[in-house]
């Protein structure tokens, strides 16, 4: 029988019983859907993490010098102590980073935390308290919507200035212009010099919550009482000069440190792919256990196929005999009843990847998770639900195609 034959036939039969076709393929639709969804949530994610996650929280073409990893998914609690030992990072270990690497490099050293900021009048509320250096603004590719960074000269002098993002601006100056206006960080007063356009958020996490101030302002005191620095980010021209520039401060540092060709790195030099090799990992962890449940609802569709196709063989005897008597050979009949069941898994998979499409962007407008359908996924389905439905009908389409002819024509 020509496949374009056993094709018509099955979508006769499909529309002949609908209401038993549509049962029939519910399992495989609702198996798809949720795993069209989930796949299409990591899928979002995964891009968020590399353009948006990456690029904001991280930066572009740049790395971190830091006293200790901050992304190490592994690590083991001996090592965890081992790095908590690692000794501080301070002033002239920066200036040994500068003087390292070529003039092209930008760097900028970083100390963050979160403090409630106070304008009087208004309930405290915690912010993103960033001390740093002019640079930061040019390495994390900052606009402002009015006002300016703080310059060099304001860096040199410890000017108690601070540049704002459009969420503090508009909470603690509300149809203000706050240019000139007075904000209190860390219990000391700093003048409003700029506000920086809206950069959204990443996971549900505001980015438009900082007070950016110079790092030799006090702010950088109340961050590292210690006087010590998080984080020396560097940015290169280039992706191409990049692992060049790492390799350039890694020397320098552990020959300032002293240490030894067989001794460990006590401090921890990171890219955004260190961030990413945590988020692939988790990744694949993610799709593992988001696809059990669509799965366990694919076998559960398929023993509903081969119920109903079994079903059909009994209903259809006398039909199966009178094709037989009319010269339709076994592998005839095969093909009828297996055709017959990958039509209605592949129509289920068609109309539950369309529902998990649909449920993807209704997660990722309620709630902060991202969502971006992969065309591969949308192929897969259709492969799956072909795959269970000739599963699941060869054993109906085999029984069917052993019928005596004789014996199905007298079937009433």
């Amino acid at each position: 029988m020509p496949l374009f034959e056993a094709f018509r036939l099955a979508i006769q039969t499909i529309l002949v019983q609908k209401m038993k076709s549509f049962f029939t393929l519910v399992g495989v639709m609702i198996g798809v859907m949720f795993l069209i969804a989930v796949v299409s949530i990591v899928e979002g994610m995964s891009d968020y993490v590399e353009n948006d996650f990456a690029a904001k929280i991280i930066g572009v073409n740049t790395f971190d010098v830091r006293q200790r990893p901050g992304f190490a998914p592994n690590r083991t609690e001996e090592e965890e102590r081992a790095a908590m030992r690692n000794p501080r990072i301070y002033d002239v270990e920066a200036d040994l980073v500068r003087s390292t690497l070529p003039a092209s490099f930008k760097s900028a050293i970083v100390n963050q935390t979160f403090i409630n900021a106070v304008v009087p009048g208004l309930r405290p509320r915690s912010v993103q308290a960033i001390a740093t250096e002019a640079s930061y603004f040019e390495i994390k590719k900052f606009d402002l919507t009015s006002g300016r960074p703080f310059s060099p000269q304001e860096v040199d002098a410890g000017a108690k200035v601070v540049v704002i993002g459009s969420e503090v601006a508009s909470y603690y100056f509300d149809g203000l212009d706050p240019l000139g206006r007075q904000l209190r960080v860390g219990g000391q007063p700093y003048t409003v010099i700029g506000v920086i356009e809206e950069q959204g958020s990443v996971f549900g996490f505001s980015m438009d919550r900082m007070a950016i101030a110079p790092y030799t302002s006090p702010l950088s005191r109340a961050i590292r009482p210690r006087g010590d620095i998080s984080t020396i980010t560097v940015q290169a021209p280039n992706s191409e000069l990049l692992a060049d520039g790492m390799e350039q401060v890694h020397e320098a540092l552990r020959g300032f440190r002293r240490l030894g060709p067989s001794d460990p790195d006590n401090f921890a030099i990171e890219t955004s792919d260190a961030a990413l090799g945590f988020f692939n990992e988790l990744k694949g962890k993610l799709i593992l256990f988001g696809t059990a449940l669509p799965a366990i609802g694919l076998v559960v569709g398929a023993l509903v196929i081969m119920n109903i196709m079994l079903v059909a063989v009994s209903e259809r005897t006398r039909e199966i005999g009178v094709r037989k008597a009319l010269g339709a050979r076994r592998r005839d009949i095969i093909a009828q009843f297996l055709v017959e069941a990958a039509t209605l898994s592949v129509l289920g998979a068609a109309i539950g990847a369309a529902l998990g499409v649909g449920l993807a962007y209704v997660i990722a407008a309620v709630t902060p998770l991202p969502a971006a359908v992969a065309p591969w996924s949308l192929a897969a389905a259709l492969v799956i639900g072909a795959g269970v439905g000739i599963t699941a009908g060869l054993y109906p389409a085999s029984r069917a195609s052993r019928l005596d002819p004789i014996a199905a024509l007298r079937q009433e």
